[in-house]
């Protein structure tokens, strides 16, 4: 064999490949001799985190991963669900957040193609993606600030440049700003796809003498070593990394997706793989080892963009838009015809063996000879030490509401309600959405900015798929297990609410340094918690991703498992959104409210000071540079997940039966802020009550809670009992003002009083309402306040007259317990706050 790449200094070639010594001692078994460096290089990227997932794994095997729906799970570029009519979805999400913090356009874009070529490798066209983007303290006035504002616009243009030229629609997304990734930013990409049951295609390599060919763009030496960068943390020196980073074109991507399917619909090849993580190495050595084949690779026939390449750098480069195919004998003069016409290079590299063995050549010359198996099935499997973080107990002993109540005690309702809307976490991101094109294929019927989960119709057979994505990282944080169950509920909850049933999931596991104990509790934790929801909500994971080493200057960030939630519904004109219908319809409250403060949104303003006086008047600009203390405090909310089955059972029958019009899940800022959302989404007031223990539980996110407005609410209230679930009226539909009034009723014990007999007393009183004295705009409209008694005091029927008088006239007085706020000032504060976080035109 070749002596060219003979290793001089063995520790330092190590050293500079991050192996270990005991993997050079499971090296040498396997090669019975030393690497060299072509071997080295190729050990180095298969084992290295991102490939082998040596450090999570262990963790992985116990998620649920079959259902009768389910055609391909993990395993695969990406997974597969049958969707009805000969048809099937295919989808996952992925991330590249090392990459989009070092280069955060050519990041970003990247990430997105990469996606992409996971989906058509399998035989699907793109039909919409997802993005979920997490940033640090963007708001701040120093450096941090300036740098989170630049990677913003840097990953915002990233994703919308590839996608947009794709002509993928991009219809749904999540974006958030904590102090834990001032260090490492979060990129992750999902994509969803449809292809014929029937044509679907794997990543395989077999048949003797089979031909193996090289199709796409050139390779370069751009991402070389990438997969070993994103198993690694970060430090103050990370810009040198820039050259590990890939640098993507879409316009070749599209071309390459056209040939691909072109392709695909000719009996002309045995398997396929995308060139992503460590390139050509990764798809040569999985196509051969899940097929038991070998393989020859003659490295000085792949096409070269630059000059005097050499065999490490082409088994190693991650230049994009590239495949690997592995065709049947005698169809190359096709094949390439067919990329000919795409103009895309098109070359016979190599063939199938028997031995089980990669061989690699350099103009005839053997460089290098590694055994398959080995290195693709026995990669290091690491059980990691785990401990709790000293700080979960630490901060469970902490009352949120305790806090809230301290910086809130001067401030009304409707000045918490300005804030929480105007906040970074609730306010609305068209900035970032409208970046992005939502509509082409023609087949949106539900994207970004319309609340709760994104919809497409399927002309092929008819349906509709929905998806939704999320991670609750600050629940995460106070409680890995339960705030990632509630990653997979309010993921399947955001699509049960448009009447899309939940089907499957995938997983993009952001977490820190695996070396740090703490973080290994973390990731354990997390993973016990999704394969416990995902079994009793029946979505089993069928594809994912491992992202570890998110770390910088041993800062980690917080736990972050993103769940992507795919469903499907047979009808897409039963499709509802989150936007009141029609004014007369009354509002409903599905589930019951709780104390529920940790991690929330209300607890992270009230640390921030967005409750000092002196930034009543501009809720909006909080330039304070010291935030990164802002820690979540208490517990998070902890999940009934049988309930929140028969919740999803219930949103799906209401909206078949038509009782539920419209629905929007109680998630941040809790329900005052869900029904402030519907009124701003549809330009319909809403008029409600609700009997709570404490007025800041109007605030509260306590999960399984959904507001619904109903055609027929005695109707909506037997279905819910058949569904054993809690319903309860809350109001109705009116006008053009947001009004929420809080009974405080620290027994819940007394029953509220007839709706009717309320109304009739309140209507005429509020149409001389006083302007408040914050706001720019007096109210445009006559509300009235309508009263039920709901929550926890829903179990009689009783009800009594109440003194409506006295609560019109606390109303005009400007009553603290209550919410009231023009749809127009709603929708300017929703709206046009997160330019002014940014400081920018909008």
């Amino acid at each position: 064999m070749s002596k060219t790449f003979v290793i001089q200094d063995m520790p330092s070639a190590l050293q500079a490949h991050k192996l270990s010594q005991d993997d050079y001692k499971q090296i040498l078994a396997i090669l019975g001799r030393e690497p060299n460096l072509v071997e080295l290089g190729i050990f180095s990227a298969m084992w290295s985190e991102h490939c082998s997932y040596k450090s999570s794994r262990i963790y992985l095997k116990g998620f649920p991963t079959s259902a009768p729906w389910v055609i391909q799970g993990p395993g695969e570029n990406a997974g597969v669900i049958d969707i009805g009519g000969g048809y099937a979805a295919v989808f996952k999400v992925e991330s590249h957040n090392h990459p989009s913090f070092i280069e955060p356009y050519a990041g970003a874009a990247t990430g997105v193609g990469g996606i992409m070529r996971d989906i058509f490798t399998m035989g699907a066209r793109p039909i919409a993606s997802l993005d979920s983007i997490r940033f640090g303290e963007i708001w701040r006035d120093d450096e941090v600030g300036k740098k989170h504002r630049s990677l913003l616009n840097g990953v915002v243009a990233g994703i919308g440049g590839y996608g947009n030229c794709m002509g993928v629609p991009t219809i749904g997304g999540e974006t958030s700003f904590e102090p834990c990734y001032n260090g490492n930013i979060l990129v992750n990409a999902f994509c969803l796809g449809i292809a014929k049951t029937q044509e679907i295609f794997y990543a395989k390599a077999q048949g003797n003498g089979n031909p193996v060919l090289y199709v796409g763009s050139k390779t370069g030496r751009d991402g070389l070593g990438g997969a070993v960068m994103s198993s690694d943390s970060f430090s103050q020196d990370s810009k040198s990394l820039r050259p590990t980073v890939q640098v993507g074109d879409p316009f070749t991507e599209k071309l390459l997706l056209e040939a691909c399917l072109e392709l695909f619909a000719q009996d002309l090849i045995i398997g396929i793989q995308d060139m992503g993580a460590a390139g050509l190495t990764s798809s040569s050595f999985e196509m051969a080892g899940r097929s038991g084949s070998g393989m020859k690779l003659y490295l000085d026939r792949v096409p070269m963009r630059e000059k005097a390449m050499n065999a490490y750098e082409l088994m190693l480069s991650e230049s994009q838009e590239r495949m690997l195919i592995c065709a049947k004998k005698g169809a190359e003069a096709q094949i390439k015809a067919i990329f000919d016409k795409w103009e895309l290079d098109c070359e016979v590299i190599g063939e199938v063996t028997q031995s089980g063995d990669m061989e690699l050549f350099w103009e005839e010359e053997k460089i290098a000879h590694i055994p398959i198996a080995p290195i693709t099935e026995n990669a290091p499997i690491l059980h990691l030490p785990t401990k709790e973080p000293e700080y979960i107990c630490k901060l469970r002993k902490l009352n949120p509401l305790e806090s809230i109540q301290h910086h809130t005690a001067q401030h009304s309702l409707t000045d918490i309600a300005r804030i929480l809307l105007g906040s970074l976490d609730i306010c609305d991101k068209e900035w970032i959405y409208s970046q992005y094109d939502s509509s082409v294929q023609t087949n949106t019927i539900i994207a970004a900015g319309q609340g709760e989960g994104s919809v497409v119709r399927i002309k092929e057979n008819g349906v509709a798929l929905g998806t939704a994505i999320h991670a609750p990282v600050r629940y995460c944080y106070l409680n890995p297990k339960e705030g990632s169950k509630i990653a997979v509920a309010r993921a399947g909850r955001k699509c049960a609410t448009r009447g899309i049933k939940p089907l499957a999931i995938s997983d993009c596991l952001n977490f820190g340094n695996p070396n740090n104990p703490e973080v290994m509790w973390q990731f354990k934790e997390s993973c016990e918690g999704i394969k416990e929801a995902c079994e009793v909500l029946q979505t089993p994971v069928v594809s994912g991703n491992v992202s570890l080493y998110n770390q910088t200057d041993s800062t980690d960030i917080y736990p972050t498992p993103t769940i992507v939630s795919v469903g499907l519904a047979q009808d897409p004109q039963a499709i509802i959104d989150s936007a009141f219908t029609k004014e007369g319809s009354k509002i409903a409250l599905l589930g019951e409210i709780g104390e529920d403060f940790g991690g929330s949104v209300l607890e992270k303003l009230a640390q921030m000071g967005s409750f000092a006086r002196e930034l009543e008047s501009n809720p909006h600009n909080h330039t304070n540079n010291t935030q990164s203390q802002i820690v979540p405090q208490g517990d998070a909310p902890h999940i009934d997940l049988s309930a929140e089955k028969r919740l999803w059972d219930l949103l799906l029958s209401g909206i078949a039966k038509g009782l539920i019009l419209s629905a929007k899940e109680v998630g941040e800022g809790g329900l005052g802020i869900a029904l402030a959302k519907m009124s701003i989404l549809s330009k319909l007031g809403c008029a409600a009550q609700i009997a709570l223990p404490k007025r800041e539980m109007l605030f509260s996110q306590t999960q399984s809670c959904v507001v619904v407005e109903t055609s027929d609410f005695a109707q909506l209230q037997e279905l819910a009992k058949l569904h054993s679930f809690p319903c309860a009226l809350l109001g109705e539909v009116l006008g053009d003002s947001i009004s929420i009034q809080v009974k405080i009723d620290s027994a819940l014990g007394e029953q509220c009083g007839s709706v009717a007999d309320f109304v009739k007393g309140t209507n005429a009183k509020f149409a001389n309402l006083p302007q408040n004295p914050q706001s720019n705009h007096s109210p445009t409209a006559t509300p009235r306040i309508l009263e039920e008694k709901q929550g926890r005091c829903e179990k009689s029927a009783q009800t009594q007259k109440v003194d409506s008088s006295t609560a019109s006239s606390n109303q005009q007085a400007g009553n603290p317990q209550a919410i009231h706020l023009s749809i127009q000032e709603a929708s300017e504060i929703f709206f046009q706050s997160f330019t002014k976080h940014l400081g920018i035109n909008a």
